[in-house]
């Protein structure tokens, strides 16, 4: 049982539950979530916060937020807290304040002095160009800096130069002393700090040199304790550098350990390429809800609890891989059939007159909010003689297995009643613009006993009670699976013009009014949409989140 129960682990799980077995840092985990406030957190990123935070969560321990804030020319505060916002979104929690790397920016200063003490680091007066010249090539050993053998004196005064702003931006660096032979090129003495002479979005003015990520980062982990520093595949070249620093610096051993990253089918994960996109107008900003962005998906609709299912069904792998964007649509088509209220809405409308109902009345008819949920009651609904279909539910010459509005044929209006289709007006063009039909009145949904048995089903709305509203039709932001698979090809040449269409005058059911954003519906037979942070009292606005599973999952296209 027990050899069953370790085998059901993922790898992290077993490293973490081996270092308990061992009493390891005193059975205490702690992990942590550590982003650069460069951009918004995407998909990837939620995979990185899930691991992070239910490991910690599962074996008793604590995570940390901490912002890897060491490059002032591309990091903001608005960044900053939209990560915070989309943690807190997902349903994590760090423990105390949020940390930053610029809070060790002291004590990063002061290990780099003492690298530099044990002969283990130099200042380098070399240009990028000859630095990245002498680093050689994968099969080609990298040749010494002619600066390598300066005295310990020399280049303790140099770095404290560096610091006072001595010296111009890009004149001097701060290079570790390893191995310009060493097989992995990240040890040929890589930068440790550069001069940078710009304003630090926290610590302002007090710093004109910034350490490079590599160094940041590892004795930011050691400062703080972490015991598993959890982080994607892309770092596992750079796990050598991190344990030299730690064991030449005597620091606190935290261990770095990699996982798979999160790769999605349609979405790019570069913080770079999505920047270009949000500059260059292709989307309307960082939560534009076609963005791979977690802003742009909870803006779109999805639920912070299918994204976590999602985390939990494509596990945690040391390989990298590529997800079925289905299996993302699944987890949250799931969780929205569980969540969402129901409702009616046509995209495209044609007026149906339904001639023998009585001219100038109405009545109430009730709908059920959610059939998955008991306890979200009924709503109701105006039913009179004009209501709205949608223009694709009819079609005049149909073919025999049409099962949706034609001459001659029965329907039954979802809620409502079965209706007889007896023909259609045209204007000049061939244009249809008004159904006309008759209905059964015993057939009424609920307490149906005419006997007849139709075997399509529309939605609709009453053309006298209904709202106008908007609703955005979102397809995938690119018009292949994987845009940067090929090299040689800009990845926008794959942006998908068509990814939104606007209808701007849907009709809903007038019982649907303005609410909080992101306020789910099920509208019946079109698909999941929620409540767009657009919307105000006077204007609905929709987002469509995701299609249904079944055959009328299509989205319907307005006439132009």
């Amino acid at each position: 049982m027990q050899d069953e129960r370790k085998e059901s682990l993922n790898f992290i799980e077993q490293i973490i539950e081996t270092d308990l077995a061992n009493g390891k840092h005193s059975g205490r985990i702690l992990t942590r979530f550590p982003p650069e406030p460069n951009g918004y957190l995407h998909i990837g990123h939620a995979k990185a916060i899930w691991i992070n935070f239910e490991l910690a969560k599962k074996y008793g321990g604590k995570t940390n937020l901490r912002f890897d804030d060491t490059n002032p020319t591309t990091e903001e505060t608005e960044y900053v807290e939209s990560i915070q916002k989309d943690i807190q979104w997902l349903g994590y929690q760090w423990q105390n304040e949020p940390l930053y790397a610029s809070d060790y920016f002291g004590q990063l200063y002061e290990y780099a002095k003492k690298l530099i003490s044990k002969g283990l680091a130099y200042v380098d007066d070399s240009t990028p160009e000859e630095i990245a010249s002498m680093k050689g090539t994968p099969t080609e050993p990298g040749v010494d800096s002619p600066y390598k053998s300066r005295s310990v004196e020399e280049n303790l005064t140099l770095f404290e130069g560096m610091k006072n702003g001595e010296f111009p931006d890009g004149s001097r660096v701060l290079r570790a002393n390893i191995d310009m032979a060493a097989p992995n090129m990240l040890m040929r003495d890589p930068i440790l700090y550069r001069i940078k002479k710009e304003n630090h979005h926290r610590t302002g003015d007090d710093w004109c040199i910034y350490p490079m990520y590599d160094f940041a980062h590892g004795q930011s982990d050691s400062i703080e304790g972490i015991t598993h520093s959890l982080c994607s595949l892309e770092f596992i070249h750079h796990r050598p550098v991190y344990d030299w620093f730690i064991e030449k610096l005597e620091i606190f051993p935290s261990r770095q350990i990699e996982f798979a990253r999160m790769n999605v089918e349609y979405m790019i994960t570069s913080k770079r390429r999505l920047l270009k996109l949000v500059n260059e107008k292709y989307v309307t900003g960082w939560d534009d809800p076609r963005m791979p962005t977690l802003s742009g998906m909870r803006r779109k609709g999805y639920p912070a609890a299918a994204l976590r299912t999602f985390c939990e069904k494509t596990g945690v792998a040391k390989r990298d891989n590529t997800i079925e964007i289905n299996l993302l649509e699944s987890c949250v088509r799931d969780e929205l059939n569980k969540t969402a209220l129901r409702a009616m809405v046509v995209l495209d409308p044609i007026k149906v007159v339904i001639t023998n109902y009585p001219e100038g009345t109405s009545e109430i008819l009730m709908a059920e909010n959610n059939p998955e949920d008991v306890s979200a009651g009924e709503r109701q609904m105006p039913f009179s003689r004009e209501i709205y279909i949608e223009r694709e539910d009819f079609m005049e010459d149909a073919p025999p297995k049409y099962f949706r509005m034609t001459p001659g044929k029965d329907v039954r209006l979802k809620h409502a009643y079965i209706l007889h289709c007896e023909g259609c007006e045209k204007d000049e063009f061939g244009l249809v613009t008004t159904i006309y039909a008759t209905y059964y009145p015993n057939s009424k949904s609920g307490s149906d006993v005419s006997g007849i048995k139709p075997k399509g089903t529309l939605h609709w709305v009453d053309a006298h009670a209904s709202r106008t509203c908007e609703v955005r039709l979102y397809d995938r932001l690119f018009t292949v699976s994987d845009p940067l698979a090929d090299e040689n090809t800009d990845f926008i040449n794959f942006y998908n013009k068509d990814s939104l269409q606007t209808v701007h005058n849907a009709k809903i059911e007038p019982g649907i009014v303005f609410t909080d954003p992101l306020t789910h519906y099920q509208f019946f037979r079109l698909g999941y949409f929620c409540i767009d942070q657009d919307s105000s009292s006077e204007a609905l606005v929709f987002n469509k989140t995701v299609g249904l599973k079944d055959t009328f999952a299509k989205e319907v296209k307005p006439t132009p």
